[in-house]
């Protein structure tokens, strides 16, 4: 299991892996669980969103066991969360907010990466 970071401009916290973009981090999605996923909305000018993420969560039904929404965008923010609340499971936990300090700290101790070299290991 591996924790994923969704930003195209901020540092990654340690213990996660930095998906830079849309399609890096719906391809870990799909390729690995997940225990804490955090998404940006802005990915860069004409990028997909972190919005198109969001949708690939709610359809493929692959949620995270945990998401946070650490986006500036108020608006982008309340579209991820709306979609991915719509069709959240049992056990599934979902926050508007950023990761608070505790939960970044578990994560810590799970080592970091990049998508790149997760996306090489599985082929």
């Amino acid at each position: 299991m591996i924790h994923v970071y969704l930003d195209d401009f901020r540092r990654c916290p340690e213990g996660f892996v930095h998906a830079r973009n849309a399609e890096e981090c719906i391809a870990l999605i799909a390729s690995e669980d997940i225990g804490i996923l955090s998404l940006d909305f802005d990915l860069g000018w004409g990028q997909p969103t972190g919005l198109e993420v969001a949708r690939h969560i709610a359809e493929s039904g692959r949620y995270p066991q945990e998401t946070y929404l650490h986006s500036s965008s108020t608006e982008g923010r309340q579209m991820m969360y709306k979609l991915l609340s719509d069709s959240l499971p049992a056990g599934s936990r979902l926050s508007y907010a950023s990761m608070p300090e505790e939960t970044l700290a578990r994560a810590a101790g799970g080592g970091a990466a990049d998508a790149a070299s997760i996306q090489e290991k599985n082929g």
